[in-house]
């Protein structure tokens, strides 16, 4: 991504799951634009010299407060919290068992939550608060076998309403986005679960009218605009980041 400006100089950002993927990208985006950026994931990836990693599995809630209290003895301010950490499930509502459901709820929503929960005391002492959430365009639109990610997701988009609402007071501004099949390793590792992998890629991308995937650094740039203090009047606001899936109707 090309660096307009240097207008997150001075503000402390974390990202989950930063160690590949959307995350990776948003940490890169952050970083040249000027912000100390540390890092929440399971592993450090790729995100050395990029972001301070300290460990976190947000499923976990001792995980999540020992990685704040990490990342107090680091730092004492922080002014951005990108919720991106997420884990998928490739069933349907009649195959989807009790341990998928909990697992997938647990970490999707009730993760984002953890981590919100203990970031919010923090972020009310900025002069600049932002929360950008990852959903999905699965929360929106019928996605075949995506019974709880589509599910954990579609709560990311009212849980960021709530959390908008509730704390425009503090002044601190929630948004999310909403990416279609993006080119990650998360998405391949999904991928790979299927008879065909190759053909399963193929197969998205032609569902989208663009004709590809849509790439972390495109999703990253628009968490980046949400996050950003340039935006002080954007809140509860959701951009579909989905080359068009989710509007367009493309004749074949």
């Amino acid at each position: 991504m090309k660096v307009i400006e240097k207008e997150f100089s001075g503000l402390t950002a974390i990202i989950t799951g930063a160690g590949s993927g959307i995350g990776l990208a948003v940490a890169k985006g952050l970083t040249d634009r000027g912000a100390t950026v540390f890092g929440f994931d399971l592993t450090e990836g790729d995100m050395a010299g990029v972001a301070k990693f300290i460990k976190c599995d947000i499923g976990d809630s001792n995980s999540v407060s020992n990685a704040f209290a990490e990342f107090s003895k680091q730092s004492s301010q922080l002014d951005i919290l990108i919720n991106n950490a997420g884990i998928g499930s490739l069933t349907t509502v009649e195959h989807e068992t009790d341990e998928i459901w909990q697992k997938v709820l647990n970490v999707n929503v009730i993760g984002t939550a953890r981590v919100s929960r203990a970031a919010i005391p923090l972020l009310r002492k900025s002069k600049t608060p932002a929360i950008v959430n990852t959903a999905s365009i699965a929360a929106t639109d019928g996605i075949p076998n995506r019974a709880a990610y589509s599910a954990s997701k579609g709560a990311i988009l009212t849980l960021t309403l709530a959390m908008a609402t509730d704390h425009i007071k503090d002044k601190i501004r929630v948004n999310a986005v909403n990416p279609a099949t993006t080119d990650t390793p998360w998405v391949q590792r999904l991928l790979n679960q299927s008879d065909d992998a190759n053909a399963a890629r193929d197969a998205l991308a032609a569902r989208q009218p663009m004709g590809r995937l849509v790439t972390p650094d495109e999703i990253a740039s628009a968490i980046i605009f949400l996050a950003s203090p340039l935006q002080a009047s954007t809140t509860g606001t959701t951009l579909n980041i989905d080359g068009g899936l989710h509007s367009l109707r493309i004749p074949k």
